[in-house]
């Protein structure tokens, strides 16, 4: 006979999400906000899509890494929004598991490759206006191509591990998972067996491909902004600077939350949770709303084709 004292050890074949844990009775109101920056995301991605799609001119390195840019941000919004709707709206909370896992991997991987659309925008800045004159024999089509493909390989390969490590953990207490999404940690944490070498894998992906990849663009910005103020006319350092500055602003909005993110999960335990939740989904929705904008219409070469594409409808 099995002591009934004991659990058995099976995989839940459902997770249950809270949405955000001590707000729940203001799910509607924050539904509002957040159904805002999912429309303006997707409406302004495929914008920039459509742009670079119809505009010869604009088949160039930069312009490509935005593209590539705007579909990680269609994915990466697109991957949580519909559910966390779902949950503030129609207190929809059962996900399958699955299901849970596989919305757990398209974030994290389409999160190390935004990140590594970051590093290739740095770089492609870095040499437009510090070696302009090998700008067009640096960043030929195969170069960007190999980068593109490098950035995307990284991100699918380093996170594969990561649902296969949760999906064979046994889990044997609770299926409720106190977040909007299915977030790595948050997943993980209620399983009842050691969670140390998912824990340190984790740490070990922040480090190497978050970190280096901060760390790459933090000395790519350093040479970018030396060359700006080596610059002859004060107008043009002012033009060059403003629009490295609102570069790094979206830059800022994607690292700063998704660290604190991270390292909340494994060391901030006196944070209160409602909080983390918020700044959780915060990294995933702010970047893909900014970036068409700062990338895109504060690109002169896109502004001036939205102009005149809507100059063209009303003629």
């Amino acid at each position: 006979m099995s002591d009934p004292n004991t659990t058995d050890f099976t995989n839940p074949s459902t997770f249950i999400l809270l949405g955000i844990p001590g707000l729940q009775a203001a799910h509607v109101w924050i539904s509002i906000p957040f159904c805002t920056m999912y429309i303006i995301a997707i409406l302004g991605n495929f914008t920039i899509l459509f742009i670079v799609k119809t505009e010869p001119s604009l088949h160039g390195p930069m312009y490509y890494f935005l593209c590539m840019l705007a579909v990680s941000d269609l994915v990466l919004s697109t991957s949580i929004l519909p559910k966390t709707l779902s949950i503030f709206w129609f207190n929809s909370r059962e996900i399958d598991f699955s299901a849970c896992l596989t919305q757990m991997y398209f974030i994290h991987c389409f999160l190390t490759v935004e990140s590594g659309i970051f590093v290739a925008l740095a770089l492609d800045r870095y040499v437009a206006i510090c070696d302009p004159l090998r700008y067009s024999t640096i960043m030929t089509n195969p170069v960007v191509a190999k980068i593109s493909l490098a950035v995307v390989l990284r991100g699918c390969m380093l996170l594969l591990p990561g649902p296969f490590l949760a999906r064979f953990l046994p889990y044997c207490r609770n299926n409720i998972i106190p977040h909007t999404h299915c977030e790595q940690m948050a997943v993980v944490k209620l399983a009842c067996a050691d969670i140390h070498v998912t824990s340190y894998y984790g740490l070990f992906l922040l480090v190497s491909a978050i970190g280096l990849d901060v760390i790459f663009i933090a000395v790519s910005y350093i040479q970018i902004l030396r060359a700006i103020f080596s610059l002859p006319t004060k107008d043009t350092r002012l033009k060059t600077f403003s629009t490295c500055g609102s570069h790094l602003c979206v830059i800022l909005a994607f690292y700063i939350p998704a660290l604190f993110s991270f390292l909340t999960h494994r060391f901030g335990h006196n944070v209160p949770l409602h909080f983390h939740v918020l700044m959780a989904n915060m990294y995933l929705l702010v970047p893909p709303m900014l970036n068409p904008i700062i990338y895109g219409v504060r690109t002169r070469q896109i502004r001036d084709r939205l102009l005149r594409l809507f100059t063209h409808k009303r003629t």
